[in-house]
């Protein structure tokens, strides 16, 4: 179990900072949402569709982090593309954990499993040692952030991290409950930045999640009445009352991630966490993009947040612009 913070571990961001916004991409391999999870069923075709990507946030003044894991590692030409952009200074290059395809091999492939929070200890570091060097050597940089796939942070999953030089994890995802699906529950974290342990040494960036509509002061407690419920949020969103918007391209339209935007800012968010997967790119690897339309839908999304979140005054942020800026 995954207990939130004491609001005493909120982190200050230095005076000149502002409010900013960091886009994170989860660059991992195409697999079978719907299927079960396998060791090898798994593709790499979209690989191509990232120049093209890389590109357009250079255009639009977007600063990329690639959250790699072992099938992107060890891939000659997602290294080459990735590690192109981030020598130029235009991306940066983190660690996602996707237990069921990194090595070392020695759990049983199973949903409960995919989380790498619920390994034995031993075997989480095993599997984020791996990776983390794998990164570093195919990079040439040591990475500095990290993203649990499935958002499957875990009780040792803290030190871990901090036993191998990570300064900031991106895991968490406010406002979700995952427990139904033998994952974490984050319905009662912070949406703002937080420092993870005493020593403050790992920061912690949630995913941003937001509620809004007129009853979003209720939003936690509604949505845990979900629980015992299951169709009794649906209502709330329909009537338009109480909607929770997560600032991702995927399934969320431009308008509502807006939306949600000025309910961040308004709340003094110094910092907004985009996210969506690197699948999405290409047509027909996830549901979120079924074909090219959905694609360009992307694109579209992406270009009028950051036109609005320029509007706003917010910058972009790269991960040394973060470590920089908290305040210990």
């Amino acid at each position: 179990m995954i207990e939130p913070p004491l609001a005493s571990a909120t982190a200050s961001f230095a005076p000149d900072f502002g409010q900013r916004v960091l886009l994170t991409v989860d660059t991992e391999e195409e697999f079978d949402w719907d299927g079960p999870f396998t060791r090898d069923q798994h593709g790499l075709r979209h690989v191509e569709a990232i120049p093209r990507f890389q590109a357009f946030c250079e255009k639009i003044g977007a600063h990329p982090v690639y959250l790699v894991d072992w099938p992107i590692a060890t891939d000659a030409r997602a290294v080459e593309i990735i590690s192109d952009a981030v020598g130029r200074g235009v991306a940066d290059v983190g660690v996602q954990l996707h237990p069921w395809v990194n090595p070392p091999f020695d759990e049983e492939v199973c949903a409960r499993n995919s989380y790498a929070g619920s390994l034995p200890p031993e075997l989480e570091a095993a599997k984020f040692k791996a990776l983390r060097d794998r990164i570093e050597e195919a990079f040439g940089t040591a990475p500095l952030i990290y993203r649990a796939g499935r958002y499957g942070l875990g009780e040792h999953s803290a030190q871990i991290l901090k036993d191998n030089g990570i300064r900031i994890d991106t895991s968490v995802r406010s406002l979700f409950d995952y427990a139904a699906q033998y994952g974490p529950d984050y319905s009662n974290h912070p949406l703002a930045p937080y420092w993870v342990d005493d020593a403050r040494e790992l920061l912690e960036l949630p995913v941003t999640s937001v509620y809004w509509g007129p009853l979003r002061m209720l939003g936690r407690h509604i949505h845990r009445l979900q629980r015992h419920i299951p169709t009794f949020f649906a209502g709330f969103s329909r009537l338009k009352l109480l909607e929770r918007i997560a600032l991702t391209p995927e399934g969320v339209t431009s308008a509502e991630a807006i939306r949600g935007i000025d309910v961040a800012l308004d709340e003094g968010l110094p910092l907004l966490v985009l996210s969506f997967h690197s699948p999405t790119l290409a047509p027909g690897f996830t549901p979120y993009a079924a074909d090219t339309r959905d694609v360009e839908r992307l694109y579209d999304w992406l270009s009028e947040v950051y036109a609005y979140l320029a509007k706003r005054g917010v910058r972009t942020a790269n991960v040394a612009d973060i470590i920089e800026a908290t305040q210990r």
